[in-house]
């Protein structure tokens, strides 16, 4: 099962102000394990930053005006989620940027039956709790001292390890593959695959077993 974890930076906070994409990170997930894939972008957004987002982000004007524009990665960044879940924190957000940006490029908007928000997984986890991204990094004792600033992808890599553990799945899915002693096991929830391997010990080590046990009751017990 293959996921991208997704973060934007912006210009600001609404599209209805005109306001566009400066930065889009995304991280590859398969059966909840970062893969080595990554598409990450900055972005002339043809238009200033406002404060609020530049003390959000620090991205200033001068720097972003250097970049491509989105019409020129589109493309690649759709290839890379193409047929992939969505894992998003506060997804309204991102997806009104996202679609607003691919509607002036006349492109299909991305549907929100593929995304997966983790803010509403941490509402329904956590109701009347404080699940901004820092809170939950918190609450799993997840290190984010390097968000200093947003970042695209430090958000995604941070999203990754909270979303690991809002789905409880706290171990990693494995494709072991041995000729024997497999032992398969499933989720309750989410039938997720675990393998054990089964190392019988051999007979010296079945002796030298049983003398050290002797030897620790004749110790405690007859000395």
């Amino acid at each position: 099962m293959k996921e991208v974890v997704l973060d934007t930076e912006t210009t600001g906070l609404d599209v209805k102000d005109g306001h566009r994409i400066v930065e889009i990170g995304c991280l590859e997930l398969d059966n909840f394990v970062l893969t080595s894939k990554k598409f990450h972008c900055y972005l002339n957004p043809e238009r200033k930053v406002s404060e609020q987002a530049l003390k959000v982000h620090g991205y200033t004007d001068q720097f972003l005006s250097s970049q491509k524009k989105f019409s020129e990665v589109v493309d690649n960044f759709l290839n890379f989620i193409k047929d992939k879940k969505l894992v998003i924190h506060n997804a309204s957000f991102d997806l009104s940027h996202l679609n607003n940006e691919l509607a002036i490029l006349g492109k299909n908007k991305i549907s929100e039956k593929n995304v997966i928000d983790t803010l509403e997984l941490a509402r329904k986890k956590f109701p009347g709790s404080q699940n901004s991204l820092d809170a939950l990094c918190k609450r799993y004792k997840i290190d984010n001292t390097k968000r200093v600033k947003h970042s695209a992808l430090v958000d995604c890599e941070l999203l990754s390890k909270v979303y690991v553990n809002l789905t409880d799945q706290k171990e990693p899915t494995f494709d072991l593959k041995t000729h024997e002693n497999l032992i398969q096991n499933e989720t309750s929830n989410n039938k997720v695959k675990y393998f054990t391997k089964i190392i019988k010990p051999t007979d010296e080590e079945l002796k030298s077993h049983k003398n050290y046990l002797r030897s620790s009751l004749k110790k405690n017990f007859f000395n």
